[in-house]
């Protein structure tokens, strides 16, 4: 799977800022494999998702995930709002505080079935620090997040259609992209 070069829009240009490059953001999107302390953002990053609610509101949750060739990767139980939300409606959000950048991601998230690709997106959950094995069509580790439920955790691989960032750095600056 290639990852997708996105059109960008400068949104700081009122202040005479230059773009982001999209490979910088995406780096650091890439080079993160834990959320352990002095790992990006305010000391840790969390990834926030936000998914839609059946009556239309917004429901937003912290979960683990892994960026893996343009797409993030994430896990959850089937009886949880989060996956009951977008087995319903696949449009979702992502939100990060990176080394340098905060980003927000939207697109549409899927859920994993692929044996194979299963496997793939387990090996980087492990290089990250938890390692599930592939089993019921999820992951199931002996521990997950206190509020994850039973296992098995269906996988999701989350497309963006459009990124955003910040900058937190000098010079700063803003910019969208549409994939």
């Amino acid at each position: 799977m290639t990852a997708v070069e996105p059109h960008p829009k400068n949104l700081a240009d009122l202040y005479h800022l230059a773009p982001l490059e999209w490979e910088q953001v995406r780096g650091a999107l890439e080079g993160m494999l834990t959320q352990a302390p002095g790992t990006g953002g305010p000391d840790r990053h969390t990834f926030w998702l936000s998914t839609v609610d059946a009556d239309g509101r917004p429901h937003m949750t912290a979960v683990g995930a892994h960026w893996v060739d343009g797409r993030y990767y994430f896990s959850g139980s089937p009886q949880s709002r989060k996956i009951r939300n977008m087995e319903r409606e696949p449009r979702c959000s992502f939100g990060v505080a990176l080394q340098g950048y905060d980003v927000a991601l939207e697109g549409r998230a899927t859920r994993v079935t692929d044996e194979v690709r299963l496997q793939q997106v387990a090996q980087v959950f492990a290089e990250g620090g938890w390692a599930p094995t592939v089993a019921d069509g999820g992951f199931v580790h002996d521990f997950s997040a206190p509020s994850a439920g039973p296992p098995p955790w269906f996988v999701y691989e989350f497309t963006p259609e459009a990124a955003y960032a910040v900058a937190t750095k000098e010079p700063g600056g803003a910019t969208r992209w549409t994939f």
